[in-house]
């Protein structure tokens, strides 16, 4: 083999390595970028059911115990608050529904603690973002 094709197979062989290492590169970034995103999906997901179930708890304290204090309206505030900004870090839709719930709690918490549909309605609300996150959740790779 003459010196000009060892340089050439040297050249070609040194073009294709570096091809395929940027593409493994880029590949592997991509990759982590979108467990990155997945992975805050899911916590935010998770921690936005923990704070709906406690929403509830504070609902059905309220409504059928009778007890304003565990079943406080500013606790429902908080937690509502604290869920509907959660939300944008899951997906559009559960951030629309989670607006939804916020104005249907700004219009009947006053009256949860008599108004059983009132309660029936929040409870609704909350259990439709569930099953909304659920699905999320479900199709993450």
């Amino acid at each position: 083999m003459n010196l000009k094709t060892k340089l050439r197979n040297y050249y070609f062989t040194a073009i294709f390595s570096v091809f395929f290492a940027l593409a493994g590169f880029s590949y592997n970034t991509w990759r982590m970028e979108i467990t990155e995103d997945n992975n805050n999906t899911r916590t935010a997901a998770f921690e936005v059911l923990i704070v709906l179930a406690e929403f509830e708890q504070i609902l059905y304290t309220a409504h059928y115990d009778k007890n304003t204090v565990d079943g406080s309206a500013r606790i429902g505030w908080v937690k509502i608050g604290l869920a509907t900004d959660l939300s944008a870090l899951i997906s559009p839709a559960v951030e629309v529904k989670m607006e939804m719930l916020t104005g249907l709690w700004s219009e009947s918490w006053s009256r949860i603690e008599n108004d059983g549909d009132a309660v029936d309605e929040l409870v609704s609300a909350v259990t439709d973002i569930r099953m909304q996150i659920k699905t999320i959740l479900k199709s993450l790779n």
